[in-house]
């Protein structure tokens, strides 16, 4: 009878790791972004606002307040 002596804490927490890590690699393909796709929204925050500013720059205010009559 020359068995192989198994600690069970140890495989119940290498089972329970290895589920997770199952876990959040399905959960990286469904809800993560790939690279480009972050690149592209900070491409089009980038290009918000750099409109928004020249709007700012393109502002005509008068520097007086308006007359009531």
């Amino acid at each position: 009878m020359s068995g192989k002596i198994v600690n069970l804490r140890q495989t119940r927490k290498r089972k329970t790791r290895e589920a997770a890590e199952d876990k959040a690699a399905d959960n990286r393909v469904k809800f993560g972004r790939t690279k480009e796709q972050k690149a592209e929204d900070a491409a089009a925050s980038a290009r918000r606002d750099k409109a928004v500013e020249q709007l700012e720059w393109h502002r005509m205010e008068s520097d007086e307040p308006p007359s009531k009559s």
